[in-house]
């Protein structure tokens, strides 16, 4: 079952994530003009769990390219992680959103191609597999992979050998359902979240023996998720969601790693998109943005690298980028 209109949510904040969310809202219009959903940035407000910090987006620069773009903020108070595990944010949002076909977005990330050219269905949740072995790490004398995972799929009365992909051997990492959560989907947020929550909170409060030494910040929205997402009857994404995280979109990550490794298509769209004048007066006053793009330093990070031929450790791209002092974040 396919829906043909969905919702679009991302995680906004004061600060670095306020500007991607610009990025973002105005990389959808530009390569979707047509789109039909909502694109909606919920946004932390004030509260115990954020001390000292106030998460929301107040800058009038930045709220007034938001609503261009046809973005809307959706504010919500943060219950349960707050300042100590932003990342939770994208748990908690859920609950506070209509309840209609979404597909969750990591604010990095940018819309390059036709969204109406992927297929999904949203009665079978998936998320993003552009991940690396971060998740668990194993020690020398034990527990293993399948003991870990498998601990919890008992833990929440899952089908653990169901969630596996038997073309890898035991204990190899990509056996194991593994997300990256840069994005996700489903039918219903209110159900989603409910499920992601009560996971991740009882994995947080209170670990199987097996996960005690491994740690879960800032990885227990990706220990959750593919939990959450095997409960749900969803699993690894078919060939219809290619696109995401290729020609329809880009989880970018971090400046210097886009123009290092991303096809040109991207950066034609991250140019494009902040060329005009009100929209350069605005971002401009965010370092990274100003650096990469238009003080053109992006440009000479990608004439460090040949992307037919690139590094394959993420740090190798790094130092080298720091070796030339071009490195932003």
């Amino acid at each position: 079952m396919t829906a043909s209109r969905f919702n679009i949510v991302a995680i906004g904040q004061s600060g670095r994530l306020s500007y991607e969310a610009v990025l973002l809202a105005a990389s959808l219009r530009h390569s979707n003009p047509g789109f039909a959903g909502r694109l909606l940035i919920a946004v932390p407000q004030p509260g115990p769990l954020w001390p000292g910090e106030d998460p929301s987006i107040t800058d009038p620069g930045i709220l007034g390219l938001l609503d261009q773009f046809g973005a809307e903020i959706i504010p919500f108070a943060s219950a349960h992680f707050g300042a100590a595990y932003p990342y939770g944010n994208k748990i908690e949002a859920l609950a506070h959103l209509p309840d209609e076909p979404f597909l969750f977005l990591d604010t990095d990330t940018l819309v390059t191609g036709d969204l109406g050219t992927l297929v999904f269905d949203f009665h079978r949740p998936s998320a993003s597999m552009r991940r690396e072995n971060t998740w668990p790490q194993e020690e020398l004398y034990g527990p293993t992979l399948s003991e870990i995972w498998g601990a919890l799929y008992r833990r929440f009365g899952l089908d653990f050998a169901a969630s596996q992909d038997t073309e890898f051997p035991e204990n190899y990492w990509q056996r194991y359902l593994y997300f990256n959560a840069g994005w996700f989907f489903h039918h219903s947020p209110s159900a989603f979240g409910a499920q992601f929550l009560a996971t991740a909170l009882s994995i947080r409060n209170d670990p199987p023996p097996e996960v005690a030494l491994q740690s879960l910040n800032p990885w227990l929205d990706q220990v959750a998720l593919p939990l959450t997402i095997h409960a749900l009857g969803g699993g690894r994404p078919g060939p219809g969601l290619t696109g995401l995280d290729g020609d329809v979109t880009c989880h970018w990550r971090i400046l210097p790693l886009l123009y290092a490794r991303e096809s040109d298509r991207v950066v034609e769209v991250l140019a494009t998109i902040t060329a005009p004048q009100p929209v350069k007066k605005v971002l401009k006053d965010y370092v990274p943005i100003k650096k990469m793009i238009y003080q053109g330093q992006g440009a000479q990070v990608r004439a460090l690298f040949d992307r037919t031929n690139l590094p394959r450790r993420e740090q190798a791209i790094r130092n080298t980028i720091k070796r030339e002092g071009l490195w932003v974040r």
